[in-house]
């Protein structure tokens, strides 16, 4: 069951002059991502869906050049060079904070509409949420913050639990901000957290084995698209050693992932192609509020917790958004 919507009215372009760019027949735009597209094919889905929504269709009437980190943040200077060097219409910067700071370092010309799920006003890409101001806006999913709660959902079904696991990538720019607020939560409810970093791929197995070896009760792993981009690697870790594991993102409970809290990622994407062509047909970055989410999923995959020997209480099954049997 999914209930998920978003702030904004997505509708109605204002009367601002059209940009060269979008007076072309088939204006393109730039999809620069700090995810990789072997693992993105649903949110794409959702981000041409909300653009043929607004009339515009990839190969019909619009371009799309894609540029992909594949979690490796160093990369995005350069593909987002690459989009400015090109002259696209806008710039779409999906997959944490760091693809729309590239670009905007670049350019205070060019359209930028994010999705991040640090705070953007913190992260400098906005003046404020109601009023961007300059040439970004985008979608907030506030995700970073939503650690101590997503614990506090973890402690509720593992009340024994002495001592968690959190999984993060060092290399994240909101790393240290997510570790802050853990252990903020975590202090609040008598709980230690044991931390281990995984910066790529071949550091995952590692990171597993501290946990064991710190006899952790459970995991947490933290809100970086690198890690959402290695969920295959990271569940099966999980069940190998016996970890119950909550995520930020329901495409891992999908994957195989014991829980979820968070925001729904293709209505980010849908409404972000919303956005970009609300952008295309003349309104203006400045004057499009940072949407964010009203609501959140809570996702339970009941098939693994029968392979961990996890009786959900009813008390957490109740408040679980989507039931994956």
């Amino acid at each position: 069951m999914r209930r998920r919507k978003f702030l904004g009215i997505l509708g109605g372009a204002v009367a601002w002059p059209l940009p060269i760019h979008a007076q072309q027949a088939k204006p393109v735009i730039g999809f620069l991502s700090g995810r990789s597209a072997e693992e993105s094919a649903s949110a794409v889905a959702a981000f041409a869906t909300g653009l043929s929504e607004a009339g515009y269709i990839e190969g019909r009437n619009l371009s799309v050049e894609y540029r992909w980190a594949a979690g490796r943040y160093d990369q995005l200077p350069a593909l987002a060079a690459e989009l400015v060097d090109r002259r696209v219409a806008a710039i779409f910067a999906p997959g944490g904070t760091d693809p729309a700071v590239a670009a905007k370092a670049l350019t205070d010309q060019i359209p930028i509409v994010f999705i991040s799920a640090a705070d953007p006003v913190r992260a400098g890409l906005v003046a404020s949420l109601n009023r961007p101001g300059g040439n970004v806006t985008g979608i907030s999913l506030i995700g970073s913050t939503l650690e101590a709660k997503r614990l506090e959902m973890l402690h509720r079904l593992l009340p024994s639990a002495a001592s968690i696991g959190a999984l993060v990538n060092p290399n994240y720019p909101d790393t240290q901000f997510e570790l802050s607020e853990l252990q903020k939560g975590a202090q609040a409810i008598g709980l230690k957290i044991h931390v281990a970093n995984a910066r790529r791929e071949e550091e995952l197995p590692t990171a597993f084995v501290s946990f064991s070896d710190a006899h952790v009760g459970a995991l947490l792993v933290a809100t970086d698209v690198f890690l959402l981009g290695q969920r295959e690697q990271i569940v099966a870790l999980a069940a190998r050693h016996k970890l119950p594991a909550m995520y930020g993102f329901r495409e891992i409970a999908k994957s195989g992932g014991l829980m979820s809290y968070g925001p729904n990622l293709p209505d980010a994407y849908h409404n972000a192609g919303l956005y970009i062509a609300r952008i295309l047909k003349g309104e203006k970055p400045a004057d499009l509020p940072v949407l964010q989410p009203t609501k959140f999923e809570f996702v339970i995959n009941l098939k693994v917790a029968k392979a961990l020997g996890l009786e959900i209480p009813p008390n957490v099954l109740a408040l679980a958004d989507e039931v994956i049997e």
